[in-house]
């Protein structure tokens, strides 16, 4: 959302008050901070041991309260969190015009990735305007039965967000990160957290990483681990007495695109750094069943390889050893975006509020 937030910012017909949850506040402030936004409402929801349906609860009912205070023309919301879908909810029981950012995005099975799968199918039975990222996207929604009239692909903010701050070469908080980046050795990023692989299968991810480390002795695996004691506590006893493993606490954004930059090989369940990885030709190992994100592994980038510890073994060793293969997935290919998303989005809200007229969506410019 931040490219959107300025973007907003250079509109002449437009402006934005910026709100914030505050369901995760250490990293909700460090974003803030390096791209310079300051929110305008914060509803500061987070309790401990907080589920989603107090999330959702304490959201919607914030919320409700300032949009009955504000009365804006349009809300805008992003992705497939609950707070998301809580926040498309609230705006529509007041008659305002939701814009889904993001939007369209769909696995074919509403318990993978969950909640996520069923939060995004749900805000787009409210949204006004869907702001698809690709292509693929605007042909799920219109399968659906949205008006392709409804519809704008933009490209994804994300990008827009990545390529601006890779460049930016921010410094590591932790020394031992600076030595593995600058050391010349082999990286291997790996973050995992999805609610479907707690448990058994996550024991199985900290396995097969113990395996890796023994295996490649000159590989270093970069792991900042979930804040969630569920993840901790599954995969973080598999790794001990390995040296070449790095356990961190979860880095600031910043620090997490250039680490990402970095690294040669990424092991994931995340959405987000399936768009992300692409676009800097990172190979990525995507540990799910399915994805909602199925461009990049249609272009190869990505590849689908679950869960199991055998598996996972296997794959990343054959990145690390097959010049051939390696090569094949590590061809830049960016079916997410241009950095343009932010502006196509804006212009398209212009559009829905009669103050503007949208520009050629992303992958049809002439």
């Amino acid at each position: 959302m931040a490219p959107i937030v300025e973007a907003l910012k250079r509109s002449s017909s437009l402006t934005s008050l910026v709100t914030v949850t505050g369901q995760h506040r250490e990293m909700l402030d460090q974003v803030n901070e390096l791209f310079g936004i300051e929110p305008a409402f914060d509803l500061n929801i987070l309790q401990h041991g907080q589920t989603l349906s107090g999330i959702m609860t304490r959201t919607m009912k914030g919320l409700d309260k300032l949009l009955a205070e504000v009365k804006p023309d349009a809300v805008i919301v992003q992705g497939d969190t609950t707070t998301s879908t809580a926040g498309a909810i609230a705006a529509f029981y007041r008659g305002i015009p939701v814009v889904h950012v993001e939007a369209g995005l769909r696995s074919g099975n509403l318990f993978s990735p969950f909640p996520e799968e069923a939060n995004r199918r749900i805000t787009s039975q409210v949204a006004s305007l869907h702001l698809a990222p690709t292509g693929i996207s605007r042909d799920n929604l219109i399968a659906e039965g949205v008006d392709p009239a409804a519809i704008a692909v933009t490209g994804n903010t994300v990008i827009d967000a990545l390529l601006t701050t890779v460049d930016k070469h921010v410094p590591f908080r932790d020394a031992v990160l600076e030595e593995a980046v600058s050391s010349g050795r082999r990286l291997l990023l790996v973050t995992t957290h999805r609610r479907e692989n707690q448990g058994e299968a996550m024991r199985g991810v900290g396995r097969a990483l113990a395996r890796i480390a023994d295996t490649e002795p000159n590989l270093t695996i970069v792991l900042p681990v979930h804040r969630n004691p569920v993840v901790r506590d599954a995969v973080l006893p598999e790794l001990e007495g390995r040296t070449n493993i790095v356990v961190t606490e979860p880095l600031a954004y910043g620090e997490f695109t250039r680490m990402l930059s970095a690294s040669d090989v990424v092991l994931t369940d995340s959405g987000g750094v399936q768009e992300e990885a692409p676009s800097l030709g990172k190979p990525v190992l995507v540990m799910r069943e399915n994805t909602e994100r199925p461009e990049a592994v249609t272009a190869g980038t990505v590849a689908l390889i679950g869960t199991d510890e055998n598996r996972i073994v296997h794959e990343v060793a054959r990145l690390l050893h097959d010049e051939e293969h390696y090569a094949s997935m590590a061809n830049a290919v960016n079916p997410y975006g241009d950095g343009k998303a932010a502006l196509r989005t804006v212009a398209a809200i212009e559009q829905l509020l009669g103050v503007g007229a949208r520009i050629s969506d992303f992958g049809q410019e002439r």
